[in-house]
């Protein structure tokens, strides 16, 4: 139904909708729904922006919006498959790599020499920020490869 993807149109940003193939009219009252608090004007300018889909391209806009949305969840199971490799890279070291390496295919020896250094600093600031380090490189490689589809789903 045309009203219940326009709908989905008030939650993006103004660069997102940019990247649409809707009118300036059709924007600006999405716009202005997404700044609306009043139930009832929501509810009509919802209609509205229901009406003015009829002249969008649905089928466009909703695989545009339904490619953003797999890439929003890549990008979150990404980020929380990189925390749990960080996890076990630190507690487990070498072992945890090497199965990391395995089932992303990286043959990064980054991972290894940051392993050691974080093993031999005894500062926590400089821990953390290896710690850092070594999530910023896991998460890279597990980004890419989840627009791969390697990524363990």
């Amino acid at each position: 139904m045309l009203q219940e993807l326009g709908e989905r149109l008030i939650g993006l940003t103004a660069p997102e909708l940019d990247e649409l193939p809707i009118d300036e009219r059709l924007r600006e009252v999405v716009l202005a729904a997404s700044a609306m608090t009043a139930k009832g004007a929501l509810r009509r300018q919802k209609q509205l922006i229901g009406k003015l889909m009829r002249g969008a391209d649905a089928d466009a806009i909703r695989r545009i919006i339904d490619a953003r949305s797999t890439d929003d969840r890549l990008a979150k199971r990404a980020f929380a498959e990189a925390e749990r490799w960080r996890d076990r890279i630190v507690s487990e070291g070498h072992t945890a790599i090497g199965e990391y390496q395995q089932v992303t295919g990286s043959a990064d020896e980054a991972l290894g020499n940051l392993l050691t250094e974080l093993q031999r600093t005894s500062n926590e600031r400089t821990a953390k920020g290896i710690r850092r380090q070594i999530f910023q490189n896991v998460h890279s490689t597990l980004l890419a490869s989840a627009r791969d589809d390697r990524i363990p789903r």
